[in-house]
């Protein structure tokens, strides 16, 4: 689906963003939403599209996905890698089935820099050089990720301000950008020429107002995934032997933790402690990024009102109408 920069926006299909940190309430709204109105789920989320990966990511079980499907989970083996250039592709494909079918694609998830690209389309970036990667971990084996972050900063000081010196995945992509091409990630988005999104989007994000509220449902969700069985799920991987903390899957906020447990650096007091550290920390980023977002929607989590606010919402903007 294409469009022209002329196109007026009343013209586009509609979509929905329902955005939001990690254990805000985003699942719970998309299916009240889903169950009033002709929508399918999208999921916008980077350790859903993994298969096996099903506790600690609180992929939505049999009966939820029975009564509300998701798109582009349960895609790929742990061992494989996904960008969010390729989520674009993905997300683009699905919304338009969606929209051929009469419905309104509803994204649905916490993945910010996968919204990012389906909104603003991606830079030209070079492919993966898997000789340059593996120099760089060996690297940051040898140093440490502290020392490679300051190696960025050298040579792109902007990437750099954006990422924390522990941000392994997104440092070391950075630098092989910058190796493999000779321009660093900063000079490649300037470069890029906007793809427009073909759609006219309400962007929601549900939230609680209190961050002490939130840190409390991050607490009880991680709890609540322990009982359920996710050091197990976690140990089915680890014990695969084929899959290890240099992959974008085993470095998810919690399977991170529970490998180093696992791997006998930790005790298990302690891991539960850095994984609700760890995902209170990418609930931060995640808010940080909202708070930057252009015509977003706060929602709060615990509103007695909240389905139907989130409803006047898209009534006001006419979301359904095309469709119903």
């Amino acid at each position: 689906m294409t469009i022209s920069p002329t196109t007026p926006e009343q013209d586009l299909p509609p979509a929905i963003f329902l955005m939001g940190p990690t254990a805000s309430g985003k699942t719970a709204l998309a299916l009240e939403l889903v169950k009033r109105y002709p929508c399918e789920i999208i999921s916008v989320d980077s350790a859903l599209v993994y298969r096996g990966m099903d506790i600690g990511t609180a992929k939505p079980d049999a009966d939820m996905l029975a009564r509300a499907p998701h798109r582009l989970i349960d895609m790929l083996d742990p061992s494989e890698p996904y960008s969010a250039a390729t989520f674009r592709a993905d997300a683009l494909r699905e919304m338009a089935d969606i929209t051929a079918a009469g419905k309104v694609p509803l994204l649905v998830g916490g993945t910010m820099m996968y919204f990012k690209f389906l909104r603003d389309g991606a830079a030209d970036l070079p492919q993966a050089d898997e000789v340059v990667r593996e120099r760089l971990l060996q690297q940051a084996q040898e140093h440490g990720w502290p020392w490679m972050h300051a190696r960025l900063a050298e040579v792109d000081p902007v990437a750099a301000a954006r990422l924390k010196p522990m941000d392994s995945q997104r440092i070391q992509r950075a630098l092989e950008v910058y190796e493999v091409s000779g321009k660093n990630l900063t000079e490649h988005w300037a470069e890029q020429q906007q793809e427009l999104l073909p759609y006219r989007v309400v962007n929601l994000a549900v939230c609680p107002q209190d961050r002490a509220r939130l840190h409390e449902r991050i607490a009880i969700r991680f709890r609540q995934m322990l009982a359920q069985g996710f050091i197990e799920e976690v140990r089915e991987l680890y014990q695969r032997g084929d899959l290890d903390t240099t992959l974008p899957s085993i470095r998810a906020v919690g399977y991170r933790q529970a490998w180093d447990y696992l791997d006998g650096l930790c005790d298990y007091d302690t891991f539960v402690e850095r994984g609700i550290a760890a995902t209170r920390q990418l609930a931060k980023r995640q808010i940080t990024w909202l708070r930057s977002w252009e015509d977003l929607h706060w929602l709060e989590t615990d509103d007695p009102d909240l389905l139907r606010i989130a409803l006047k919402i898209l009534d006001t903007n006419a979301i359904f109408s095309q469709s119903l």
